[in-house]
């Protein structure tokens, strides 16, 4: 929804009326009054309520508003939080719809979280990273695969064999590398082609032969 027509006895309050609805603030919006309020015959009769018309600007939404409108078109009823961070802009998403937004493994949330990207950049100069959590899955997920990532990279030390993980998208293949960049014993490294890839753990040193440490995203 990019515009709405509201009426109020003043124009403040029609204009309230719109931003509510809207999600937005006065600085995203431009304000066109349709009719300005009236009073009438000894203020009471006649009386003509103020109508406006409050529209979108494009060039000054936040990403929340690019969700919140997302969600709205979705039939999806959320609050939304919206946070600076040192690698872009974080958004964290409540509602009761949680389990369908997030899908298997993630995957409807790294959708979502595609789309908001290419919506909001779209058009711009200065793009942004945005990042989106969703009742904080991301978080809960981050840690699991950190688990999952030392508990594999033991079995590997003990094996000396390395071992495939399953298939995962960029941002959960950036915390298994993560969580055992710093283990000098194993490498990780990515593959196959596309967007959703295998993580491989692999010994630093295996028998037969030297390898050099890497980490692939």
């Amino acid at each position: 929804m990019d515009s709405v027509e509201k009426e109020a006895r003043t124009v403040e309050e029609a204009v309230q009326l719109a931003l509510d609805e809207l999600g937005l603030t006065e600085e995203e919006v431009e304000v066109d009054v349709l009719t300005e309020p009236n009073k009438g015959f000894l203020g009471v009769v006649g009386s003509r309520p103020a109508k406006v018309r409050v529209t979108a600007d494009p060039s000054s939404l936040r990403p929340r508003s690019v969700m919140s409108k997302m969600l709205d078109l979705m039939g999806v009823e959320a609050t939304i939080e919206e946070e600076e961070t040192p690698d872009g802009i974080k958004l964290d998403v409540k509602c009761a719809d949680s389990a369908i937004l997030i899908g298997r493994k993630g995957k409807n949330l790294s959708a979502i979280q595609y789309l908001i990207n290419r919506m909001y950049n779209h058009g711009r100069l200065k793009r942004a990273r945005i990042s989106v959590d969703i009742e904080a899955y991301v978080e809960r997920r981050k840690q699991s695969l950190e688990e999952l990532a030392r508990h594999t990279a033991e079995k590997v030390k003990k094996s000396n064999k390395e071992v495939k993980l399953e298939v995962l998208n960029p941002q959960d293949r950036r915390s298994v590398h993560l969580a055992l960049q710093n283990d000098p014993a194993v490498r990780t490294y990515s593959v196959g082609s596309g967007t959703y890839r295998n993580v491989i753990i692999a010994p630093s040193q295996q028998r037969g032969g030297n390898r050099t440490k890497r980490h692939e995203r």
